[in-house]
């Protein structure tokens, strides 16, 4: 398959896709009204594409169970006019992974270029929504976490959260001895709700659990 889409499929593309109707664009009042550039949709992806792996076709591939969030990645290819597709990964396993071309993809992409806040704020919000844990029990004690193994990666969006002044914990190995490369760090709970409202979330299962436990 090509990179791009079919021109049947590119006429129903960028311009067709209104993104509103699937995903909460932005809760803030100074850019509720400011279409979603291709620039934020694209910083979004490089974002979440930290759940995913490239194998030796060069082709991008995120896994998940079930399909909700990947039908969601799959229209903002589309709407940049980039082809996917999605297919259950073996007969006995609820593992769907969804594979992509797209040559704007890189794992190396360095987050503390990008020029906008807005920019920013959706680059963290495609690596939580990869890599963000929150208790999925509604009895459990609430908390926000970022993981992930590239510690470098961690401390760029460190960065980026001071500048929008979101308050966090330290980066953190919870047990060298599971595993020496895994770290992690908490959004302080003093910022959990400037968390919510400046970065939230595109992916339905963790935008109901943060509109449920943080009551926005």
């Amino acid at each position: 398959m090509s990179k791009k889409v079919t021109s049947a499929a590119n006429q129903q593309g960028s311009r067709s896709v209104d993104l509103s109707k699937f995903i909460r664009v932005d809760p803030s009042e100074t850019t509720r009204r400011a279409p979603v550039s291709n620039n934020i949709v694209k910083a979004y992806l490089l974002g979440a594409i930290h759940d995913g792996t490239l194998n030796k076709s060069k082709r991008f591939r995120i896994s998940q169970k079930g399909t909700d969030w990947l039908k969601i990645i799959q229209k903002l290819f589309v709407y940049l006019g980039y082809n996917s597709w999605i297919y259950k990964e073996g007969k006995d396993r609820e593992v769907y992974v969804l594979e992509t071309l797209a040559d704007f993809l890189d794992f190396k992409f360095d987050p503390l270029k990008l020029r906008t806040d807005q920019e920013k704020q959706a680059y963290i919000r495609g690596f939580f929504d990869a890599e963000g844990g929150i208790p999925h029990n509604k009895e459990a004690r609430f908390y926000i976490q970022l993981v992930q193994k590239d510690k470098q990666k961690l401390l760029m969006i460190a960065e980026m959260l001071k500048q929008m002044n979101i308050v966090f914990g330290k980066i953190h190995n919870p047990s060298v001895r599971v595993d020496p490369n895994y770290w992690r760090m908490y959004i302080l709970s003093e910022s959990r709700a400037d968390f919510v409202k400046i970065i939230g979330s595109w992916h339905p299962k963790k935008m109901k659990i943060l509109n449920d436990r943080m009551k926005i």
